[in-house]
Parts: C-alpha cells; structure tokens; sequence
C-alpha cells in the first residue's frame, strides 16, 4: 500500500474544505485528498501525532449507552461515520473492511472493534443500524445519538460532518460527511492511521494484522 505521513494539524485544516454527500452528485473525495497534490494516489496516511480517541457517550444498537473511549480501550479499533440510506460510499466501506476482518484468525477478530457511528441519528435508530449491520457483519458496533455529540466527535478526528439535508436534484434526504476511516492503537489509544474511501479489500487485508498488533502497516 502506498502511504504518506500528515500533520494532524493539516489533515484537521484540509476536513473543513472539502466533504462527500453519499449519493448526492458530489465527486466523492475525502476530506483529506486536498491535504497535498500527490494525495489521489494514496489510500492510507500515517499521522505524525495522533488523535485522541473522540469522548462520545451514544446508544449502541440494544438501545444501550455506549461509551466510546471506555468500550474501546485497549483494542485495536476502526471508527467510520456515515449513515445507512447511502447508496455508495458508506455500503462499500463498510464491506471492504467486513471482508477483509473475515480473513483474521478467528481470535484477532474478536479483538477488532470496528464502529459505525451515523450521521443521521433522526432516522437511523438503534434497531435500523442493527438491521443495516447485520447484513454486513454482526460484530460491528453501530452508535446512534444526539447529532451534536456525533458532529463534535468527529470533528476532533478531523472528519466534518453536516446536518441532512434534501438534495435539490435527487430530492432525496443525504447526508454529507467526511469517509475517512481512523484507525486506533490498542497500545496508545491514539488514532494513528487514516484511510479515505479509495481503500481497498486487499489494503484493508494487509493492514489489519498490524492494526491488531498496533504496528505501522
């Protein structure tokens, strides 16, 4: 996989130019491909500092509270915010990772925490982000909640996300939000990694043992 190191301060700087609105027209870029010319070749990026895991406290798909930063200490951990009526990018990401995870001995997955946080809470409910997940894969955590926590978590990771909107064109309800993936170190804690949504199956298959073991991939 081809990788470049950023400056957190950079990725953060580059999240409030440029965001995706799942299937909405847009060109579909990541809040960090303006971060550097050379970036429309690279899946993956290693952050010179990492970011603090987001303090969110939100409701799991039991309709239970779930704290982010407690449940996730220790684990090697992937956070994507997206929502589940995207017809594109979230779907995509989220198998890419599934499959990938179904290639780990069967004790690395269980060590995985791979959780979708929406960024539409109004209609995606605990029992809807169940649905949508199990179709994907049945360990990963769907957290749901108060959009203003879900919005100010993911902004300490540099990701932007919007309130939902109706397209004009499509009329249908999106939402527009960064497609990062942060990857987190069961070592630190830290958020050390980032893929945006040209990451493949295989760089996720390459990647994920040394995730599990917070290595640099």
């Amino acid at each position: 996989m081809r990788k470049k190191t950023f400056a957190a301060a950079a990725l953060l700087a580059a999240a409030s130019l440029t965001l995706s609105a799942c299937g909405s027209g847009d060109d579909g870029k990541s809040p960090v491909s303006v971060v550097s010319e050379d970036t429309s070749q690279k899946a993956a990026y290693i952050l010179d500092k990492p970011f603090e895991k987001p303090d969110m406290v939100l409701t799991d798909t039991q309709g239970k509270k779930y704290d982010f930063r407690k449940e996730t200490a220790g684990r090697p951990t992937l956070i994507y915010f997206g929502y589940t009526h995207c017809p594109d990018i979230c779907p995509l990401t989220m198998n890419n990772v599934a499959v990938a995870k179904k290639a780990l001995p069967k004790a690395e997955q269980d060590k995985l925490r791979v959780v979708f946080v929406t960024t539409d809470p109004g209609r995606d409910t605990p029992s809807e982000l169940g649905k949508w997940l199990k179709g994907i894969d049945p360990q990963f955590v769907g957290l749901t909640g108060d959009f203003a926590t879900i919005q100010a978590g993911a902004r300490t990771l540099g990701i932007s996300i919007e309130p939902t909107h109706k397209d004009k064109k499509t009329g249908k309800t999106v939402s527009v939000h960064g497609t990062q993936v942060m990857a987190f170190s069961p070592k630190t804690n830290g958020g050390y990694l980032l893929y945006d949504d040209k990451a493949t199956v295989d760089d996720y298959t390459k990647d994920l043992p040394k995730i599990i073991k917070g290595e640099n991939p």
